[in-house]
């Protein structure tokens, strides 16, 4: 009895412990203790400074190699970084790219190496071979003149895609106007400066920067200190002791007031906003970690500020959000951004002024502060299961002259950090008074509206600037009325430039192909339409990787070995497609009608509005078809596609754009047609 009423006892008080209030957060715990390893140190007589972590919890091995050099100035030459970045790695003059990185795959392992380092990883019984291919790659560099070439066409092609896309240009212009396009943060590469860097420059480039003064190799994992000592000397010795160039620079400074600039981008289907001042935070400053708490609660997540005013309350945005990172080479950037309607860009500025305005002036609130604790305490810990990210702490201790147990302490000093801590960090980082707020848009839809603002009952001033970042003149969207044109005469002059009525009607079949360059790959494109069929055939070294087909009734979609039948709109316009020449039916098309007269590269042009995502764009000079313009809705975002006509040559009486620039989102690339034949014979085969 004694027994069972003792076990009654106890599971009645078990009932009664397990009654938690839950109304009530629960006291945090301690801190998790973080062991990062205490590096043991050597350096080596060219300079590079070693740390080993021993670590034989798993048979790994992890290599990093950090040259923590100053930012410079490329000039005129700008993208010698890149480039010298993406020849780095191929090999070496002992060892071929393919036989290099077969190598590499044999082990299970993986080695990155760029103009700012390289890092290894892979199992502790290949560590020796890890290292010494490590090495060989990066100080006996492959630099040859073919690659050189290839590179310089990959970086070119990103270029010019990039110049629609509407966000890069945003946060290209706004490092331009915050350091100023001769200070290395506010420079950019250009395809003009890409032209200009020769193999002799990446040599020189290398030979200067790629030195070991400034360098650190952390070697980490199941390796003891004696080892890691012997192959270090074994494979880095022979790397030329120097020094690099060390420059400086102007210091940058915030703009006198706030005002907002604006760079016009007419194919913008949304306006890229990015707020900003400059800040000088590093990475051992008291304030540091205050400072990172401070811009997670203001625009750091889904739970932050930005995030909740701008997109859960206001509706302007899929998502704002703000930036804040230290830097050891000067000035770095507050910067807070989103991407809005352009029918509530004017209103979307004010609510970040609001939001940043409220921030700075009144302190948050504790449940704010214990939200962000616990999101960058659980974020730290999970990134140490990555062995780059590891790597990465035990070089930071040393670059920065951080306390050795800085990374140890890291939870610790977050959870430090109290209310009046992110006061005095708001008042630092933010600085609303001295603001830029860069704005990139279709200044025809947005512009108005931005003049006409101000805040706390000042004006807010508009300054125009270009994609380059240089200053430019106030967009004039002014054009002629179109009313005083008809369709009719739109398209019987676009027509008899081309080559007449009685020409295009006794054409049947057309058949084109033209060539195109996406990142240094060269894509073969085959045209074949008419007789109410069309096939697209894209092939790569004469192999086909997709076609697209209507064969008069039904449209397909083929690739990788699928066949996917196209239904909807997207096998409307397939059948679309298929119409040689579709402006000769217009002309008797009531749903087809003038539009607006518009600029296109420099030139006015008529615009035929086709279907409500459709319009074709006509010179009014010449009445050439210069542009073709439709939008796609994706999900939630809606895709612009643009297609530019120009280089018309005669083919067989008719004549037919041979240059064209394809722009979808923000990716663009040159089609350049190499041949036409009209009236040709298909074969039935072809749009099976």
């Amino acid at each position: 009895m004694k027994n069972i009423f003792a076990l009654l006892l106890l599971f009645n008080l078990a009932i009664v412990s397990a009654q938690v209030d839950r109304t009530v957060m629960p006291e945090p715990g301690p801190s998790p203790e973080i062991n990062l390893g205490s590096p043991k140190e050597f350096t080596l007589p060219n300079g590079l400074q070693v740390l080993v972590v021993e670590d034989a919890k798993l048979p790994r091995i992890t290599l990093s190699l950090d040259i923590d050099n100053p930012p410079i100035l490329e000039g005129d030459k700008a993208g010698v970084s890149t480039l010298t970045s993406n020849l780095l790695g191929q090999g070496s003059v002992n060892i071929p790219k393919d036989a290099f990185y077969e190598e590499v795959d044999f082990m299970g392992a993986r080695l990155n190496i760029g103009i700012s380092g390289a890092f290894a990883t892979g199992l502790s019984k290949y560590s020796e071979r890890i290292m010494e291919l490590m090495a060989e790659a990066a100080i006996s560099p492959n630099f040859t003149q073919e690659a050189l070439e290839l590179e310089k066409t990959k970086l070119k092609d990103n270029l010019k895609s990039s110049t629609k896309d509407v966000g890069f240009i945003a946060t290209r212009v706004s490092s331009a106007l915050a350091y100023g396009k001769k200070h290395p943060k506010g420079e950019f590469t250009t395809a003009e400066t890409v032209d200009n860097v020769t193999l002799e420059d990446i040599k020189s480039f290398y030979s200067n920067r790629f030195v070991p003064a400034n360098a650190y190799l952390i070697v980490s994992g199941d390796i003891t200190f004696e080892e890691a000592r012997e192959m270090a000397g074994k494979y880095f010795s022979k790397w030329k002791k120097a020094s690099p160039l060390n420059l400086s620079y102007s210091t940058p400074k915030d703009v006198q007031y706030t005002q907002i600039n604006f760079i016009d981008m007419p194919n913008a289907v949304q306006s890229e906003i990015r707020v900003q001042n400059l800040i000088d935070l590093k990475l051992g400053d008291k304030d540091y970690f205050p400072a990172l708490l401070a811009n997670y609660i203001l625009g750091g997540g889904g739970d932050a500020r930005l995030f909740q005013v701008l997109r859960e309350e206001k509706g302007y945005t899929y998502g704002a959000y703000s930036g804040a990172r230290p830097s050891k080479y000067g000035a770095s950037l507050f910067r807070a951004q989103a991407s809005v309607r352009n029918e509530v860009t004017d209103s979307a500025v004010v609510a970040f002024l609001d939001v940043i305005n409220d921030f700075k002036n009144n302190p948050v609130s504790q449940k704010e502060l214990d939200i962000a604790k616990a999101k960058y305490s659980g974020n730290f810990i999970m990134s140490l299961e990555d062995e780059e990210r590891v790597a990465e702490l035990a070089l930071n201790i040393k670059q920065n002259e951080l306390p050795a147990n800085f990374y140890e302490n890291y939870l610790e000093q977050i959870n430090k950090v109290t209310v009046e801590d992110i006061s005095d960090a708001a008042q630092r980082l933010l600085q609303p008074q001295n603001m830029r707020i860069v704005i990139a848009g279709k200044g025809s839809e947005v512009l108005e509206a931005l003049e006409k603002m101000t805040y706390n009952g000042k004006k807010l001033p508009v300054k125009y600037f270009n994609a380059e970042g240089d200053p430019a003149e106030k967009p004039d969207y002014t054009a002629p009325p179109a009313d005083n044109v008809s369709k009719k005469e739109i398209l019987q002059k676009y027509i008899k430039a081309i080559g007449g009525t009685e020409k295009l009607q006794s054409i049947s079949t057309m058949y084109a192909s033209a060539s195109t360059s996406i990142q240094g790959m060269t894509l073969d494109i085959e045209f074949k339409k008419g007789n109410g069929k069309y096939l697209m055939d894209t092939k790569m070294q004469g192999n086909s990787i997709s076609k697209q087909v209507y064969d008069g009734e039904k449209g397909f979609t083929f690739a990788q070995g699928q066949k996917i039948e196209a239904t909807g709109k997207a096998a409307e316009e397939m059948a679309k497609s298929a119409i040689i020449f579709p402006e000769l039916k217009w002309l008797n098309d009531e749903s087809v009608v003038v539009d607006r007269v518009d600029m296109v590269e420099g030139k006015q042009a008529y615009v035929l509005k086709v279907s409500d995502d459709n319009y074709s764009f006509y010179d009014t000079e010449s009445g050439l078809k210069i542009k073709q313009e439709s939008s796609t809705q994706m999900g939630p975002n809606t895709i612009k596609s643009t297609l530019l006509l120009s280089d018309y040559r005669e083919v067989e009486g008719v004549k037919v754009p041979f240059s064209m620039q394809q722009n979808v989102g923000p990716q663009s690339f040159d089609l350049e047609v190499t041949e036409v034949k009209f009236n040709e014979d298909f074969q039935v085969s072809d749009f099976e």
